[in-house]
């Protein structure tokens, strides 16, 4: 029998990588989102918005899924806020769905923020030493991951579902409009750079530029998910989920530079994150999109400035380990060059940068 699916934030770069892994392998696959994104082909979009338990009530009030995926969060002023809003969105799918999910699999996409702490908190708590592994539990501070987390745990007692907690590094994969996409940042200020001759400069810290570091093709997380949810070794269990190569950003960066045919920068003697230089982006990239006929003029709708200094200024190294997947048998691996590399040259070919 044909298997069914329920993916909450479907629009974004987790969402459409699963949704394309998952209709490939025959699923029937519902999207559940606020509807601000596309939806992959092949899917049946579902609307609410996930605040409301009333209104996620409705929209699920016919589904019954063998397998519910969360990758999803609505980014708050503070992590308080973080904790409420995105606990309250975990909980309310479960229990709109409630019996319905006896027996199924839920799984959880959370992050490396598990082992470094929220944004506001970087490095303020007992930062466990690298390779991040998933034995070394929680930090001493408050992440909305934790409660979304516990939401799941909560669930699965009362109604009797199986979960996984999937943690993966930097996505790099293809959306649009997503808040957490540095792939695509990064090819929207390279393409900048060449267009109007600026220094293609890395924006991150010295920790983060010598460093040891991952990243998590979004095609690789998409393949764990779909693991865990018919794999009984991934039963009740958390997993990273990286490529499973490891890099410095000294070394790719001349790589990324190499691709758009543009000289990298020297490291600069201090940081200069991204979003404090982008005040011309704006301008700038309506006229690259007008010139080379581009499907997205709106430069916010690509770039997530902030979210890629965040990511780049970790004032840490951050790699983690996957020996607990690869015991438990999924042995899903990317390059890492290779993972910008396809995205770059699918950005082209969608007209999302210039050729």
């Amino acid at each position: 029998m044909q298997k069914t699916a329920l993916i909450v934030g479907i629009s974004g770069v987790i969402g459409r990588a699963l949704a394309e892994q998952l209709t490939g392998e025959g699923w029937r696959v519902y999207g559940l989102s606020r509807g601000r994104g596309e939806v992959p082909a092949g899917c049946i979009s579902l609307i609410a918005d996930l605040t409301d338990d009333q209104a996620v009530i409705t929209a699920l009030r016919d589904i019954t899924p063998d397998a519910l995926f969360f990758s999803v969060w609505a980014r708050q002023q503070n992590e308080q806020a973080n904790i409420r809003v995105n606990g309250a969105m975990v909980k309310n799918v479960i229990h709109a769905l409630g019996e319905r999910l006896r027996g199924a699999h839920v799984a959880l996409v959370t992050g490396m923020k598990h082992y470094l702490g929220p944004f506001e908190a970087y490095g303020k708590g007992n930062v466990p030493v690298t390779p991040f592994r998933e034995e070394q539990g929680r930090q001493q501070v408050e992440n909305f991951y934790y409660a979304q987390e516990d939401e799941v745990f909560a669930g699965a007692e009362k109604y009797g579902f199986r979960w996984s907690v999937h943690r993966p590094h930097t996505i790099i994969g293809y959306a649009l409009g997503n808040a957490m996409n540095m792939g695509l940042t990064l090819a929207v200020y390279a393409t900048l750079c060449k267009e109007k001759g600026w220094p293609f400069i890395f924006p991150g810290s010295p920790e983060q530029w010598n460093g040891v570091s991952d990243v998590t093709d979004a095609d690789v997380l998409a393949e764990q998910l779909s693991w865990a949810a018919q794999s009984p070794n991934a039963a009740n269990a958390d997993f990273n989920a990286v490529n499973g190569d490891v890099f410095r950003w000294n070394w790719l960066w001349p790589k990324l530079a190499d691709y758009f045919g543009i000289e990298p920068a020297d490291y600069p003697t201090s940081m200069l994150p991204l979003e404090g230089r982008m005040q011309e982006a704006a301008t700038a990239w309506r006229d690259i999109a007008q010139r080379y006929h581009l499907r997205e003029n709106d430069v916010s709708k690509l770039a997530s400035w902030w979210h890629t200094d965040a990511d780049l200024g970790r004032p840490m190294e951050a790699f983690a380990d996957m020996s607990k997947s690869r015991k438990a048998g999924f042995t899903g691996y990317r390059c890492t060059l290779d993972s910008f590399m396809t995205l770059f040259d699918r950005l082209r070919e969608e007209h999302i940068i210039p050729r």
